[in-house]
């Protein structure tokens, strides 16, 4: 048995003993997030030992990085960081996705001049490794944006070229080469954030093409791409499919969007057969619906739907297809307010974040 085969037999073991305990919630607010309309806090990746990393949106509307440990629980459990050539403008800062088991945060920065750079960190946070992918663009809302770390220090995330075209790529430590790729028929291809690069190297994502409408892919790391489209999924612009997760077992989350602009959940297992579901209480107008962020080892599947009144909920989905909703305590429950969890990790914790009643951000964390 080699090491990745171990980690992930020790990990089956390990989350089956913690799904005992009772669920709880915790909610947190990074010192100096803003406290006005669209700013706050939002956790993003969390790693097995269930550090959460994220950003958070400060009174001037700038974008820091932090890490939380031990349940986000209190003050001394948080750290706060900048990349060191961080603009400190507007909508420029400081963004972090994704976190390793060995600590290894992943994101990117947008510079004074709104160019994006892709940065690799790690506890103190005094040392980043900036990521140029050699082909992104230099101009405002160009440049390369990390969004994934795997076990091995592998990191995905795409470009945008100087002529404003996204291109997925793949690098692996020590960071001096890229890979870049787009799967046929693109016009724009992305990766998904936070959990969309397993153990494996595989990757998953969107592309969009030249009419506009979604599909999916799954690059392995020999560089092969599979592309498909969940049935049922709209062709007009907007519309298909969008993964956003994929676990060591090959499994991808995601949603797709029908033809009336509803949104629908699906599992793919690892050699293509796919299942979609619709959480009960999800509503079924346009830009509501269902819709997976993340999928941990065993196969459950967290997210969030949206309700008739456009109100969003958290939910979980067991791999038998039992769904638990739940809502953050202080949650919004005014439309476009509410609970959005982002990633799962192995063991079944889940970070995101709520919108409350005057549209502010937190984070939360909740243990299963």
């Amino acid at each position: 048995m080699d090491r990745l085969q171990f980690f992930k037999a020790a990990s089956v073991v390990l989350l089956a003993c913690g799904l005992a305990s009772a669920q709880t919630i915790t909610t947190f607010s990074i010192p100096g997030a803003g406290t006005g309309a669209g700013q706050g806090t939002g956790g993003f990746g969390i790693n097995p030992q269930g550090t959460v990393v994220g950003s958070y949106l400060d009174d001037n509307n700038v974008f820091h990085g932090f890490q939380c440990v031990s349940g986000c629980g209190s003050l001394s459990t948080i750290t706060k960081y900048d990349a060191p050539d961080a603009g400190t403008g507007a909508n420029q800062g400081t963004i972090s996705f994704s976190i390793n088991l060995f600590g290894v945060v992943v994101g990117y920065y947008i510079d004074a001049n709104s160019v994006a750079h892709g940065f690799a960190t790690a506890p103190p946070f005094k040392k980043f490794t900036t990521l140029n992918e050699p082909d992104a663009g230099q101009g405002a809302g160009q440049g390369t944006f990390a969004g994934n770390v795997n076990l091995g220090g592998e990191i995905a995330g795409y470009y945008i070229d100087a002529n404003g075209v996204a291109h997925g790529f793949v690098t692996a430590p020590p960071y001096r080469t890229f890979t870049s790729y787009d799967p046929e028929g693109s016009v724009n291809t992305f990766s998904a954030i936070a959990s969309a690069l397993n153990t494996e190297g595989t990757v998953t994502g969107t592309y969009f093409d030249a009419t506009g409408a979604l599909h999916a892919y799954v690059r392995a790391a020999d560089g092969k791409i599979d592309e498909y489209n969940v049935n049922g999924a709209g062709t007009g612009s907007g519309q298909g499919t969008s993964p956003s997760s994929i676990d060591d077992l090959g499994g991808i989350a995601g949603n797709y969007i029908d033809a009336s602009g509803v949104n629908h959940g699906f599992l793919r297992r690892r050699f293509g057969d796919i299942t979609t579901f619709d959480v009960s209480d999800a509503g079924t107008s346009s830009g509501q619906g269902t819709i997976p962020e993340g999928i941990d080892l065993l196969g459950e599947i967290t997210g969030q739907y949206i309700d008739s009144n456009g109100v969003n909920h958290g939910f979980v989905r067991s791999p038998s297809g039992a769904v638990t909703d739940f809502d953050a305590p202080g949650a919004g429950t005014g439309a476009g307010q509410g609970t959005l969890p982002e990633t799962p990790n192995m063991f079944g914790v889940i970070t995101g974040q709520y919108i409350d009643a005057n549209n502010v951000h937190y984070g939360f964390l909740r243990t299963p």
